[in-house]
């Protein structure tokens, strides 16, 4: 132990040991409790290792008796809350993913849940036997399950049985496409996704708005708890850290920016201004484009699009621009009048093929004399044959590639300036899970000097009768409770360790044995003390 440990213990003991002895009550009112302890996972599913005491294997035996026709996962779920879990060891982080780098979307669709879908996912996934907290992250690019889980290996095939039952897709197709990280590499990795790292183009900024909703959607829900709550929104502070100190989101970092990019690549310096621009489609990515081109300059856009309501929502929303609607029916008429055409729709048939373009007027010199398809749905709305027309030339998402080189260079030393920031945010996430270890002391030494504080208070407005006021009353009440805090506020001080002090996890394990022994607070000291001075190990 080293002489800073043993001293802070000391410290603390010395400043309660008369207010302990005055106030602790016998020890036969404390007596020791017995844990419930998960599996390892060198013993067989259907054990349970519990504290070598005779009380305790009575325990397990009573439990057995009791509840012969549940497994011993089910009992352990049954058996022990969630505020003793912190004194066993602490569950894994786990993700399980398909993405874009893995698995082709005819399979990441099937398994896709639906925004309005993830609260009855995470129950489900929680109703797991080896599950404890879940959450869902499903885009266009990826569909990964985040998932605090009491064994890695049965975990991971819980969530994978669940996923092929709930997309009608055999397990071995899954697992043939399938990632798997665990907890520091599953904690880096939504760090990288939220930040745009992990995205088809680098950088984007679209996915921390994905990241954020899933927060939002979840939040109350019973399985989105401390520790999947707090991963997530530590990667949503991740993001906006890397956003601000690296500017990874300045220039082309999405498919609808680059678009814009690569419209005003092609055309030349004169036609910045005058360029009539016209888009087909009020989705998702027709919204972003219409945001970029209002960043470059442009004052005037024409929108054609199904119906009305869309385009009047992006008029409330882009006041700095004017937005003029179209009607369908009106959109070759439109493309006429055109320089540069952004198409945006779900249609699953071309929009514009050669005959449709044949017979378009022409453009004007100062844009270049070429009029501009730049085609960003899939399947595509422009047809190659387009580019058959004299004065005409269509780019559709593969050529995006061109805008995305263009920066490559840039955008990847940024990207390692993010990753540096991540393995800073990786400790201290690291950290916020390890003082969860105090939790349970925190708890118990609260509820102690509650009882105090309540029985004395009791006793105290007794002697003063009946003809006390109300007022008087909650002066006295509010007094004693302004006491224990104070007197409480440099012990809870010392048992948390989050990482923004010098004071180290074996430190604040003596802390911790000393407030135990003073006030009895029947906390599982042992287990404690072999994981923290495991991870202590870890860090030298």
């Amino acid at each position: 132990m080293a002489v800073s440990s043993a001293f802070a213990g000391a410290k603390l003991e010395s400043i309660f040991l008369s207010n302990a002895a005055a106030a602790a009550p016998a020890a036969s009112s404390h007596p020791t409790s017995h844990f419930l302890i998960k599996p390892r996972r060198t013993q067989r599913p259907n054990t349970i290792r519990c504290d070598s005491t005779a009380s305790s294997d009575a325990v397990v035996e009573n439990a057995a008796r009791n509840a012969s026709s549940l497994s011993a996962l089910q009992q352990l779920k049954i058996k022990t809350s969630s505020a003793d879990r912190y004194t066993k060891e602490k569950s894994s982080i786990i993700v399980i993913g398909l993405s874009i780098h893995t698995t082709p979307v005819e399979l990441r669709e099937k398994l896709a849940i639906p925004e309005a879908e993830w609260p009855r996912a995470i129950k489900e996934l929680c109703a797991l036997n080896h599950i404890e907290e879940a959450a869902v992250l499903c885009t266009c690019n990826r569909m990964e399950i985040y998932v605090v889980a009491l064994s890695q290996h049965r975990g991971v095939k819980e969530v994978t049985e669940w996923m092929s039952k709930t997309g009608g897709i055999p397990v071995s197709e899954i697992s043939d496409h399938r990632f798997l990280l665990y907890n520091k590499d599953a904690t880096r990795h939504i760090f990288q996704v939220s930040a745009g790292l992990d995205s088809l183009v680098l950088g984007e900024g679209q996915i921390l708005a994905q990241v954020k909703q899933v927060a939002k959607v979840s939040q109350g829900v019973a399985g989105f708890g401390r520790n999947i709550s707090g991963l997530f929104k530590h990667a949503i502070m991740v993001r906006k850290r890397v956003r601000t100190e690296t500017k990874i989101a300045e220039g082309a970092v999405s498919v609808s920016s680059a678009a814009v990019e690569l419209a005003l690549m092609k055309l030349p310096l004169s036609g910045y201004s005058t360029a009539r621009a016209l888009l087909i489609g009020a989705g998702k990515m027709g919204k972003l484009v219409i945001k970029h081109l209002l960043s470059k300059g442009c004052t005037k856009v024409v929108v054609v699009n199904r119906s009305v309501e869309k385009v009047d929502t992006l008029r409330e929303e882009f006041k700095d621009i004017e937005i003029i609607y179209k009607p369908v029916d009106d959109m070759m008429s439109c493309a006429g009048e055109a320089d540069v055409i952004f198409t945006s729709t779900s249609s699953e048939t071309p929009l514009f093929l050669k005959e449709n373009v044949t017979g378009l007027p022409p453009v004007g010199a100062d844009v270049g004399g070429k009029r501009l398809f730049i085609d960003i749905s899939v399947p595509r709305n422009v047809g190659s044959c387009v580019n058959e027309v004299e004065g005409t030339r269509a780019y559709n998402v593969d050529d995006l590639k061109e805008v995305v080189a263009a920066n490559r260079e840039d955008r990847l030393r940024k990207a390692m300036e993010a990753e540096a920031i991540i393995d800073e945010e990786l400790k201290l996430f690291e950290a916020w899970r390890d003082s969860l270890e105090t939790v349970p002391t925190i708890r118990k030494l609260r509820a102690y000097a509650e009882r105090i504080r309540s029985s004395d208070l009791e006793k105290c407005l007794q002697k003063m009768g009946d003809n006390v006021n109300n007022n008087t009353k909650k002066a006295v009440e509010t007094l004693s409770k302004g006491i224990v805090n104070k007197l409480l506020h440099g012990p809870l001080q010392h048992l948390r360790y989050d990482g923004t002090d010098d004071r180290t996890l074996d430190e604040t394990l003596e802390n911790m044995h000393a407030l135990n022994r003073m006030f009895s607070l029947e906390t599982e000291m042992s287990l404690l003390e072999e994981k923290i001075r495991a991870k202590v190990e870890q860090q030298k």
